[in-house]
């Protein structure tokens, strides 16, 4: 029995789908991914969203949840991609390295990699200069 989708490409509830990947986290099903530890999906229909800057929107919406595990999310995302016959290109590449980090991208088995955002920190002002003490005047009599 294939998983009923809304008109908004999201699975309606009760419905269930054939699973074409699976690893330790997710799920891709043909209608989408789906993180089976907290039922978080992500539609087919949206897998290929991109910002503005023509960043892909899911490696970097992924990147901000406590819970995702990037190398799992990788690897469920590129076999979603492929199953799907949706085209990887460069800034596919930088969006995972601006989401996760450069280790999520370059070694897809790194669990222990540092997210940008707790490598990169506002620069810490200088601490402050006290200005130099004058000596104090003295006046000559007259």
């Amino acid at each position: 029995m294939e998983r009923s989708i809304n008109s908004w490409g999201f699975p309606m509830n009760g419905a269930v789908s054939v699973e074409l990947f699976r690893n330790a986290e997710w799920s891709v099903q043909e209608d989408g991914l789906e993180h089976r530890g907290t039922g978080y999906f992500i539609a087919r229909g949206a897998v290929a969203a991109r910002r503005a800057e023509r960043l892909w929107d899911w490696p970097l919406q992924m990147a901000e949840k406590g819970w995702c595990r990037p190398s799992l999310f990788r690897e469920a995302f590129l076999a979603a991609l492929d199953r799907f016959g949706v085209e990887r290109d460069t800034d596919l590449t930088r969006s995972f390295a601006l989401g996760f980090g450069i280790r999520a991208v370059e070694d897809r088995s790194a669990d222990g990699f540092v997210k940008i955002s707790e490598v990169l920190r506002p620069r810490e002002a200088p601490p402050a200069v006290a200005p130099a003490r004058r000596a104090a005047r003295s006046y000559a009599a007259v």
